[in-house]
């Protein structure tokens, strides 16, 4: 098992390199042509940060590793709110913008009572995440881009392309390809070599798939937001792992459902209680202590949730 163990880490170094080109090489381009820092960032840079999710999930849909599918975007969303919200509100209180609280925190819950309801009685029946589930994620998702868009030009705040200095675009193209190529690998590497090690722990794919598979094409987000809480860039460091939660439930699942109807196992409404029930946490931890702020002590709690959590399922 040491060679899957070894192959699965270096699928995981794969994607996290890969997602790091793509983001690059777009940028690059993106910049060529004028686009404002916001849009890429609403785009390309949230896009990035969930590549990982999304060709694991992907991947794993096509080769009939539906769980594997699932329980990467629960497993992710849970990582993300608490053991990244978690580390990042240690190093500093993350205070966090009016337009999170009211608008990104209850769009991320309601992407997960969304799910919720389309699994347990949507249009393939109970128990699927159907073909036009997966659409309907799709139009959600499509949605909640333009109301960014409509909001970011309303404010202002796209006007700064015309000033910004134009990269080389020289080298972008390769990134973009080469970004993409290590993302299908790596992608591929991963589910393979999971499948196999939970195959020889008696695990269930669900389980490494909630833990192990998650906790990986999470890196992204925690890399993201630990770094931006040390700088003290909180906004970043909250905003990137709510955005992320979004894209993961509505464009992952909603791609990877379209590839292939999702059987949902019941077990996962359990694990989606726990993701509402932690959402819900994270907007009543901003009229706790320090308004509008994740404190230290909350965000410990966090960690201690993810911990009880993880102890659970092993149980």
């Amino acid at each position: 098992m040491i060679k899957e163990v070894v192959v699965l880490l270096a699928g995981f170094v794969l994607l996290i390199k890969g997602a790091d080109w793509l983001v690059g090489g777009a940028s690059a381009i993106a910049r060529k042509y004028r686009v404002s820092d916001l849009v890429i960032g609403l785009t390309i840079v949230a896009f990035g940060t969930s590549a990982p999710e999304l060709v694991v999930s992907v991947i794993a849909a096509v080769e009939g590793l539906e769980a594997v599918s699932l329980a990467n975007v629960v497993g992710s969303n849970l990582f993300n709110l608490l053991i990244v919200l978690g580390f990042a509100g240690i190093i500093t209180p993350l205070a966090v913008k009016s337009s999170i609280v009211w608008r990104e925190i209850p769009v991320s819950l309601g992407a997960a009572v969304v799910l919720f309801m389309l699994a347990n009685t949507g249009a393939g029946g109970a128990n699927t995440v159907s073909r036009p589930d997966g659409i309907i994620l799709l139009i959600l998702f499509s949605g909640f881009l333009w109301y960014l868009f409509r909001d970011a030009r309303q404010s202002g705040e796209t006007t700064n392309a015309e000033e910004a200095p134009v990269p080389p675009e020289k080298g972008a193209w390769f990134f973009i390809a080469g970004g993409l190529a290590a993302l299908i690998l790596g992608g591929r590497m991963v589910v393979n070599n999971a499948v196999v090690i939970a195959s020889v722990l008696g695990m269930s794919e669900k389980m490494i798939g909630l833990t192990i598979v998650a906790g990986g094409t999470s890196l992204p987000e925690l890399a993201t937001s630990v770094v931006a809480a040390w700088k003290k860039n909180v906004d970043i460091a909250v905003g990137n792992v709510i955005g992320s939660n979004i894209f993961n439930i509505l464009l992952i699942l909603g791609v990877s459902s379209v590839i292939r109807p999702l059987s949902w196992d019941m077990s996962f409404n359990t694990d989606m209680f726990v993701l509402a029930g932690g959402t819900v946490l994270l907007f009543a931890a901003m009229f706790t202590g320090g308004r509008k702020r994740l404190d230290r002590w909350e965000a410990v709690l966090f960690l201690v949730l993810y911990t009880g959590y993880i102890g659970w399922l092993a149980s």
